[in-house]
């Protein structure tokens, strides 16, 4: 599966799974990029607000793998809604991982954490962190620019205005809670779809209905929530540090019926994500 990619409006490839690093520490994303990266992984994801940059490129300095060869993401801060800030953002981002350019650069939400889906939408604001975005794009610290979080109103804003447009939307999207709407706006605007949490935060894992369905592929619960998000057509970021994990989540060589799928689309909603329901989103607000 790590060898399957995707390709972006400006056709660059970007493998279909990425190790996700959230809640990880320096230590913990070092040790984990370097397990990922031996068993296959070519894609990593980061953000400033993890606060683990300089683990995760540890990690790569570590893994002997060409440079050229792997696909790196990370994400401006939340807070950083000014055109310097984000161009200071970037070039930190860049020392602390001690590359020499990002693939993929992302704005992490539209809204700073503390006032997240409240009322003030930062619409001027976004724009000028796009402008930095286009502009660190054009000099080529990064190779491809997107957003996550963003609505299909927060999109629209940046279409209104860019000179590029945005290549990905990293939304929250698993088995059964999964936003179609924005998905389809996303995909017609030639926006590719990546999913965080594709596994909802692990609470899906004794849903009774998916695992049905996992029980007649002959796989586990969340091996047909990663599959589940690729034959929608998006790029799935399982977050782990375990080796047996990783490896598990490689192991996606089925396909889900149409039938199934659409049974799928339909499981209710998640209401309790357990522990993570009232994470401390980066900030300080609780989610």
């Amino acid at each position: 599966m790590f060898n399957e990619t995707y390709k972006l409006a400006n056709g660059i490839e970007i493998p279909k799974i990425g190790l996700g690093t959230w809640l990880l520490d320096n230590a913990q994303a070092a040790q984990a990029v370097l397990d990922a990266i031996s068993i296959g992984y070519r894609h990593i994801d980061t953000a400033q607000a993890y606060m683990n940059e300089a683990g995760v490129g540890e990690g790569i300095c570590s893994s002997g793998v060409a440079r050229e060869e792997l696909f790196i993401t990370t994400k401006v801060a939340a807070e950083a809604k000014t055109y310097d800030a984000v161009t200071q953002s970037i070039d930190e981002s860049l020392a602390k991982m001690g590359l020499n350019y990002i693939d993929l650069l992302i704005i992490h939400s539209p809204q700073p954490w503390v006032e997240f889906r409240e009322e003030n939408r930062y619409f001027e604001e976004n724009k000028e962190v796009w402008k930095a975005m286009e502009d660190a794009y054009r000099t080529g610290k990064v190779k491809a620019i997107g957003v996550s979080n963003f609505l299909q109103d927060d999109v629209e804003n940046i279409l209104a205005s860019c000179e590029i447009k945005p290549m990905v939307n990293k939304i929250l999207a698993h088995v059964s809670n999964t936003p179609l709407e924005l998905i389809e706006f996303c995909k017609k605007n030639d926006i590719l779809v990546e999913a965080y949490s594709p596994i909802a935060h692990g609470e899906v894992v004794d849903h009774a209905k998916v695992k049905v369905i996992a029980d007649k592929y002959g796989v586990s619960v969340a091996q047909i929530c990663l599959r589940y998000d690729i034959q929608l057509g998006l790029v799935v970021i399982p977050k782990t540090a375990n080796l047996n994990h990783m490896r598990n989540n490689l192991e996606l060589d089925f396909v889900i019926s149409d039938a199934d799928m659409e049974t799928l689309k339909n499981v209710e909603h998640i209401q309790n994500y357990g522990e993570h329901s009232f994470f401390p989103v980066f900030g300080g607000k609780l989610k």
